[in-house]
């Protein structure tokens, strides 16, 4: 069975944000054995997607659907999928193979997961890489204890949103770190807000969305055997204490879900699916005007590069 629908493609490496080079184009797909066909409803639009189509993804390949996120319905493959709504994401999706900015998305069965009952297509499609990232990066510290300290720098950005309410919702307080002070609005309820520097709070864990800006900080703040999670930087070299560091038994764990498959990224979400489905996960609040059609990526992927506060999202039915 052959399904033809439209798909964003890129022919080589992009200049910039001026011309992308993506083109809208019908692809027919066909599930090639072991793998179903999910038609996608809703698809996230992520910095590393427009990263990976001007080539600051080293793995990335040319030619190529671009998109990471997805959610929608399985329309081929095993009997037992067919009809049902799934989600997901993964480090290889739309990077080293055809990604989720088209009609139609194949998958290896294995990384069919369902979404969450009590989320719509395009919630579920936006939960994706932010929420994957904060899940993964907690599970490689050793996970979330019940009445930890846990401290988010960038508590107002996509990643830092997630990380504050899987940390409420395995019972830890959150300090949520912010550089501005009308950046409050976007941290999520119940997170105790400082502005500027977080000082010596003695966190158990510190999620360092940031990086390099606010690495000396987020060292001030980890309490004996703290461990601080990062996941990006703006400077790759910073200076380093090393006596603090092992007089404070610390510990620091890096992030990369590029490195994860779409299966092992399908298992994660599946792990948080439980949470989203009691309220103890709430999913993003879309902002119409940041859901766009295959037929302006240009104008999402432009939006995203100038690193827009809400989620970005490609509606396949607009």
């Amino acid at each position: 069975m052959s399904l033809l629908g439209p798909a964003l493609r890129i022919a080589a490496k992009a200049p910039g944000p001026e011309a992308f080079g993506l083109s809208l184009e019908d692809r027919a797909m066909a599930p090639p054995p072991g793998h179903a066909v999910v038609e996608v409803v809703a698809a996230g639009v992520n910095p590393s997607d427009v990263k990976a189509t001007m080539g600051i993804m080293p793995k990335a390949i040319f030619p190529r659907t671009p998109g990471r996120d997805f959610a929608g319905t399985v329309v081929a493959g095993p009997a037992e999928w067919l009809g049902r709504q799934v989600w997901g994401s993964g480090g290889d999706v739309g990077i080293t193979r055809d990604g989720s900015h088209a009609r139609h998305l194949a998958l290896p069965v294995e990384a069919l997961y369902e979404k969450p009952a009590n989320l719509s297509l395009q919630q579920a499609a936006a939960v994706g890489v932010p929420f994957v990232t904060a899940a993964v990066g907690f599970a490689e510290a050793g996970g979330v204890k019940p009445g930890s300290l846990v401290l988010v720098h960038g508590a107002n950005g996509r990643v830092g949103q997630a990380a504050c309410q899987i940390a409420m919702a395995a019972g830890a307080r959150v300090i949520g770190a912010v550089r501005r002070e009308e950046a409050r609005a976007a941290v999520p309820a119940g997170v105790d807000i400082v502005v500027g520097q977080a000082g010596p709070v003695h966190a158990d864990l510190v999620f360092n969305t940031i990086g390099s800006a606010v690495f000396a900080d987020a060292n001030a703040a980890m309490g004996h055997g703290a461990t601080q999670i990062l996941i990006a930087t703006q400077s790759r070299a910073v200076d380093f204490d090393i006596l603090a560091f092992y007089r404070g038994r610390h510990r620091f764990v890096g992030v990369d879900t590029l490195a994860l498959t779409a299966s092992q990224t399908g298992a994660v979400l599946e792990s948080l699916r439980p949470d989203f489905e009691r309220g103890a996960l709430l999913p993003y609040e879309l902002d119409p005007a940041c859901i766009f059609p295959l037929s302006a990526a240009d104008a999402a992927y432009r939006l995203v590069h100038a690193g827009s506060p809400a989620r970005v999202l490609f509606d396949m039915e607009a």
